[in-house]
C-alpha cells in the first residue's frame, strides 16, 4: 500500500500544464511595460522553457534571459531561449555528471561552469578556499578581494559563472583546480531615478499587476486582497528588520519567493538553525546569516519540534532591537526574518481550541517572542497553486527588481499615512512599529515614489492593521497578562471619525473569535470553547453570522430512530436518490471515517468522492474537524495514471481546506467498497460511490448539480452494519 504523496512524487506534477510551444498573447499591459522598462523585463513564461533539469533558482534564468532575451520581439525572444539553453547545456552543471565536466575540464585544461559557490577561510594556510556545489569540489583557492567584493560567499554560497582551469602536481597537498574568474550572477547596478519616472505611467492597479506578474503570478487570478498576500511576501526585501510569520496549508506557494525571487535572500530550513550559523560564532567570531543577507527565510518553521533555547532568547532580542550579543560583544544587523510554516487545522479549529501560532513549536509561542512578530499573513486564505496562476505575462528580471528593492530599504515611508489618518492611542509602541513597517514596505512596493491618495493609503493600512491585530490577538489567548490593558485596532480620519479593523477570520467567525475573558477561568485562554464578548460584531461579522443563520441546519443531529441496521435495495432508471439520504444521516457525529472503493479513477468518479465530502464538510461545527481516509487503486495504464493522482490530490487540498482531513491510501489488492466510521457504523456498498449513470450533455441539467435528479445506473443494495466503536488511540 503505498500513500498519495509518494504516489505524486514519482511524477511530474505541472508537466501537463507547461508543455506549450505557443507565444502567449500580449496585453496593453504587457505593450505598456515593454515600452517604459525595456530591457528590464522579460516573458515570465520563459523560465519553464529553458530550465530543463536545471536545478537553479529562478533568478538565475531570468539573469540569463536579461542577458539574452530581454525583448517584445518574437524572433529575438527565441534566438535568446535558444542561447540560454546553449549556455546552460554546456556551463552548467548538473550533479550527476559531475566527474564529467572535471574530465572536461582536465582535457580543455580550461572550462566556464555556473554552479553554487562557497567560500571558507583555511586559518591553517591562512588563505579562502572554494566549493562548488554541484562540481563537488574543494579546496580551490579563492583570492582575498573577489571575497572581499562578494561576501556573501562566506556565507550561504552565491550562484556564479566561474572559469576554471586544472593543473596536475605532483605534490598530493596541491589542489588541481585553479580559479580564474568568478563573477556573481547579479545585476551590476540599476538606474533608480529611471524606474520612478516610469512608475508615473502605470495607474495603481497597473502596478500592482506588474509587481504580481514579476513574481510569476497571473495577476487576473486574484483578487485585491490576494494581491496584496502576495506582495506582503516582498516586504522584508524591501523594508529593514521586518519580522513576518506565513502559517497556512500546503501548496500555496509560501517558500517560493524566499527561494526563488532573489538573490538577497536566503531559504534555510528551521532544523539547520544554529546561533553560530545564524549570527555568530563565538569561536572565530565571524558574523552569521543575518550580517549579509536582506532576507533570512525559515522553512518549515512550524514542523522543527527540536528547539535550542539560547537560540530563541538570542533571536527574541535581535527581532526587538536589531541586535545581539555573544560573549562580550553587542553586533547590529539589518536582515529581515520570514518564518513560513505549514498548518494542518482549520482556522475555525484553532480559533475554538488553541491560537493562530497553534503549529509553531512551544519554544516559539512564548507571548515575548511572538510580540516581536510585525506582521502575520494568513496562509490559509492562498489557493493552492495552480498551473494558471502561474503568469505568462511580462515582469521585472527578478535580479533588478531585487536590487531596486534593496536600493529602497534605506528609506522610510512609515509616516506617509499620517497626513489623513491617526492611529488610536491605545494602541502600543510595538504594535505601532508592526502597523508602521508593514504599511512603510507596501508604500516602498506599491507607490515607491511616496505618493497615494487618500483611499490609496487607507487600503494599505487597514491591511497593515490587520496583520499585526492578528498577532495581537492571538497573544492574548496566550497570555492572560497582556489582557488588562485593552487594545484597539482602529484609526480616525480628519474629520474625526473613527473606523475599526477587524481580521478576516473575525468577520467570519465572531462566535469562536471573541471571547469574554472573564468568564473563562485563569489559565484557559488559550483552549477551550469560545464565548462572545460584549463588543458588538462588527458589519461584516454580522451579515456573516446572518448568512449563517439562514442557512439550511445540516448540523442538527437527525432522530436516532432513524438508524437501523438494514438493507435498501435500488433499481435501475430510480431517480430520488443522494447521498445526503442515502449516507450522510450514518456518517453525522463521526470523528474519523474510512471509505474503501476500488474505482476513484475518472472524473465523475472524483467528483462522486469530492460530493460525499463536501457534505461531510457542511454536516459537521465549523470549529471540528473530521479525519476521512480513502483507500483506492491506482490506475494500472501509465497514461491515466497522472490525470487519477492530481484528480486525487485537488480534491485532498479542496478538502482539507475545508475541515474534512483527507488522506489517500492505493491498493491494488481491495475489491470491497464499504465505509466505515469510529462511532459504531459499516456501510456497506453494493456500487461503491459511483451510482448513477452518466450524465446528459446538456449544461443545464439539473442533475448535474442535485444528485436526487439523475437516474441510478444499475440495480444495487446498500447494508447497515453496527460494528464496535473504535476508541481514541487505537489501531485502524
Amino acid at each position: 500500500m503505498t500513500n498519495l504523496e509518494d504516489a505524486l512524487d514519482e511524477i511530474d506534477v505541472l508537466a501537463a500544464a507547461e508543455a506549450t510551444d505557443a507565444a502567449p498573447a500580449k496585453s496593453a499591459l504587457d505593450d505598456k511595460i515593454n515600452e517604459h522598462f525595456a530591457g528590464a523585463v522579460v516573458r515570465k513564461d520563459l523560465v519553464k522553457a529553458v530550465r530543463g533539469n536545471a536545478v537553479v533558482p529562478s533568478y538565475v534564468l531570468e539573469y540569463l534571459l536579461g542577458q539574452y532575451a530581454a525583448s517584445d520581439d518574437e524572433a529575438t525572444i527565441q534566438a535568446g531561449i535558444d542561447s540560454v539553453r546553449q549556455i546552460l547545456a554546456t556551463h552548467y552543471v548538473n550533479r550527476n555528471e559531475h566527474m564529467l565536466v572535471k574530465s572536461e575540464i582536465r582535457r580543455k585544461g580550461r572550462h566556464r561552469v555556473i554552479d553554487k559557490v562557497t567560500v571558507t577561510l583555511n586559518e591553517k594556510n591562512d588563505v579562502h578556499e572554494a566549493e562548488f556545489e554541484n562540481l563537488q569540489i574543494k579546496g580551490v583557492i579563492i583570492d582575498d578581494v573577489t571575497v572581499k567584493q562578494n561576501p556573501k560567499l562566506l556565507v550561504g554560497g552565491v550562484w556564479c559563472i566561474c572559469d576554471i582551469e586544472y593543473f596536475h602536481s605532483d605534490d598530493q597537498r596541491v589542489v588541481p583546480w585553479i580559479l580564474d574568474k568568478l563573477k556573481p550572477i547579479q545585476v551590476a547596478g540599476v538606474d533608480i531615478d529611471q524606474f520612478y519616472d516610469a512608475r508615473k505611467a502605470f495607474t495603481t492597479e497597473e502596478w500592482i499587476d506588474l509587481l504580481m506578474q514579476s513574481i510569476g503570478l497571473n495577476p487576473e487570478q486574484f483578487n485585491e486582497r490576494g494581491k496584496l498576500i502576495a506582495l506582503t511576501r516582498l516586504i522584508p526585501f524591501v523594508e529593514r528588520n521586518y519580522n513576518v510569520v506565513e502559517l497556512g496549508p500546503k501548496g500555496t506557494g509560501k517558500s517560493h519567493t524566499f527561494s526563488e525571487f532573489s538573490p538577497n535572500g536566503i531559504l534555510i530550513s528551521g532544523g539547520e538553525v544554529t546561533v553560530a550559523k545564524l549570527f555568530v560564532n563565538n569561536a572565530s567570531g565571524r558574523i552569521g546569516l543575518v550580517g549579509y543577507w536582506d532576507c533570512v527565510a525559515f522553512d518549515e518553521f512550524a514542523a522543527n519540534r527540536r528547539t535550542d533555547q539560547n537560540l530563541v532568547n538570542v533571536m527574541k532580542n535581535y527581532l526587538a532591537n536589531k541586535s545581539f550579543s555573544r560573549g562580550t560583544s553587542i553586533y547590529g544587523a539589518e536582515a529581515s526574518m520570514a518564518f513560513i510554516g505549514n498548518t494542518t487545522h482549520t482556522v475555525p479549529y484553532m480559533l475554538k481550541n488553541s491560537d493562530l501560532f497553534d503549529e509553531l513549536p512551544d519554544a516559539y509561542r512564548d507571548p515575548a517572542w511572538l510580540d516581536r512578530i510585525h506582521h502575520y499573513i494568513p496562509g490559509w486564505e492562498v489557493a493552492p497553486i495552480r498551473s494558471e496562476m502561474f503568469s505568462a505575462g511580462y515582469g521585472f528580471v527578478v535580479d533588478y527588481l531585487a536590487e531596486i528593492l534593496r536600493a529602497k530599504r534605506s528609506e522610510d515611508f512609515s509616516d506617509k499615512y499620517k497626513d489623513h489618518f491617526t492611529l488610536d492611542s491605545s494602541i502600543s509602541t510595538r504594535d505601532q512599529d508592526g502597523i508602521r513597517k508593514t504599511f512603510s514596505g507596501l508604500m516602498k512596493l506599491v507607490h515607491p515614489t511616496g505618493e497615494a491618495t487618500e483611499d490609496e493609503i487607507r487600503a494599505l493600512l487597514e491591511f497593515a492593521i490587520e496583520g499585526r491585530k492578528r498577532v495581537k490577538d492571538s497573544i492574548l489567548r496566550i497570555d492572560a497578562t497582556m489582557r488588562d490593558t485593552p487594545v484597539h485596532f482602529r484609526y480616525a480620519d480628519k474629520a474625526g471619525v473613527w473606523h475599526d479593523v477587524a481580521t478576516l477570520e473575525e468577520s467570519q467567525y465572531p462566535q469562536l473569535y471573541r471571547r469574554d475573558w472573564d468568564a473563562m477561568p485563569d489559565g484557559e485562554g488559550g483552549s477551550g470553547e469560545a464565548t462572545p464578548s460584549a463588543t458588538e460584531p462588527a458589519p461584516a461579522a454580522a451579515a456573516s453570522a446572518a448568512s449563517s443563520a439562514a442557512a439550511p441546519d445540516l448540523a442538527a443531529e437527525p432522530a436516532a430512530s432513524i438508524l437501523a441496521e438494514g438493507h435498501r435495495d435500488f433499481t435501475a432508471g430510480q431517480k430520488g436518490v443522494s447521498y445526503e439520504t442515502l449516507l450522510l444521516p450514518y456518517l453525522r457525529g463521526a470523528s474519523k471515517i474510512t471509505i474503501t472503493d476500488p474505482y476513484i479513477r475518472m472524473p465523475h468518479q472524483g467528483r462522486n468522492l469530492a460530493d460525499l465530502l463536501s457534505l461531510l464538510a457542511a454536516a459537521k461545527d465549523d470549529a471540528d474537524e473530521i479525519d476521512t481516509v480513502l483507500v483506492t487503486t491506482e490506475e494500472p495504464k501509465a497514461e491515466f495514471k497522472q490525470r487519477q493522482l492530481l484528480m486525487l490530490k485537488d480534491i485532498k487540498d479542496a478538502s482539507d481546506a475545508a475541515g474534512v482531513r483527507l488522506a489517500v491510501r492505493l491498493d491494488d489488492t481491495i475489491h470491497d467498497r464499504r465505509i466505515e466510521t469510529n462511532h459504531g457504523w459499516r456501510i456497506d456498498l453494493g456500487k461503491g460511490l459511483d451510482i448513477w449513470q452518466r450524465s446528459s450533455d446538456n449544461p443545464f441539467d439539473f442533475g448535474r448539480n442535485r444528485q436526487e435528479f439523475r437516474l441510478i445506473g444499475s440495480a444495487f443494495t446498500v447494508h447497515y452494519v453496527k460494528i464496535p466503536v473504535v476508541g481514541p488511540g487505537e489501531a485502524e
